[in-house]
């Protein structure tokens, strides 16, 4: 398992177009993904209607995670892990291409 905290940088948190952004992110590393509330219950990350469900603030603290066993599957979700947690942390509006 790998796991990443960080801080929501988007003023809304995780709802609607900062949510949108971050899910369509999370379904583009091809990793299987899941954020929570410090805390709360993982939810899937490529939902929507996950992501939206949590009602995370921004300036909140989220986890995200991956199941990853073995070398390479480790290797892909850190560098995944690593991406979302930018793109969250800086609140960035729209997917950087390297996502």
């Amino acid at each position: 398992m790998v796991e990443r905290r960080v801080t929501i940088g988007w003023s809304e948190g995780l709802h609607a177009r900062p949510a949108s952004i971050f899910v369509r992110a999370a379904t583009a590393t091809g990793v299987p993904v899941t954020v929570a509330r410090a805390g709360g219950t993982p939810v899937n990350a490529a939902s929507m209607l996950a992501v939206l469900s949590l009602g995370a603030q921004g300036g909140e603290e989220i986890v995200l995670a991956s199941p990853a066993e073995g070398p390479e599957a480790t290797g892909a979700a850190e560098a995944a892990l690593e991406r979302l947690a930018r793109l969250v942390s800086d609140g960035l509006d729209e997917l950087p291409e390297t996502v």
